[in-house]
């Protein structure tokens, strides 16, 4: 059966995705698929330079990703749906994460974790191989900044990105519901998890005139 024929089930589901009316039996539903999805968290193994160090630590006994079932590294990107960009990413190595993150089957989510990966770390201002930013090449869902995060640190990104996901409609219509975040230390400044589409930007004070 081929992939575009009428009765595939990715055509059918394609098709129901936010497109249901919003009421009570299909918002469970809603729930119960957000919640497998944010409960079975498969990482890809991808290491680009120093951070990916704390990344192997976090798989490791001590600090145990399985409990938050995000523990299942995949060696391919077709069964992966997180990727976590773990490292200095120069221009070269850009084009290898831009195609790795197309081959990852829907849904998809990207943690941006270290300095480096953010805004480009040390190498903001005189790197000028280094990407100011992985965003800039594909869309990311939670930023963990540090110069490397501690194992901690991606505990809490992956607990962020987990509200995110249940937060979100799967079959029924209008904008998606605004994440909780209790128990997750979301800061606005330059330490904690951070959310890409907030605006945590400081307000300029203006000077009164007279």
């Amino acid at each position: 059966m081929g992939l575009y024929e009428r009765n595939h089930p990715d055509v059918m589901m394609f098709k129901l995705e936010r497109n249901l009316p919003d009421m009570g039996l299909l918002r469970v539903a809603d729930t119960v698929i957000n919640w497998g999805r944010s409960s079975s968290l498969w990482p890809m193994t991808f290491g680009i330079a120093c951070c990916a160090i704390e990344m192997m630590a976090v798989g490791a006994s001590k600090f145990d990703m399985d409990r938050f079932g995000a523990g299942a590294f995949r060696a391919t990107p077709r069964q992966a749906d997180l990727m976590i960009v773990a490292g200095t990413v120069n221009a070269k190595m850009a084009e290898v994460v831009k195609r790795l993150y197309d081959q990852m089957p829907e849904p998809k989510y990207v943690m941006a974790m270290g300095a480096c990966t953010v805004g480009g770390g040390p190498y903001w201002k005189h790197g000028y191989n280094v990407v100011k930013g992985i965003d800039k090449f594909v869309p990311v869902d939670v930023h963990v900044p540090g110069c490397p995060p501690r194992p901690e640190a991606i505990l809490e990104g992956i607990r962020f990105l987990q509200r995110k996901i249940m937060a979100r409609r799967v079959l029924t219509r209008g904008e998606h519901h605004t994440p909780d975040f209790t128990g997750v230390s979301v800061s606005p400044g330059t330490t904690g998890i951070q959310d890409p589409q907030l605006n945590t930007a400081p307000a300029v004070p203006t000077e009164a005139t007279s």
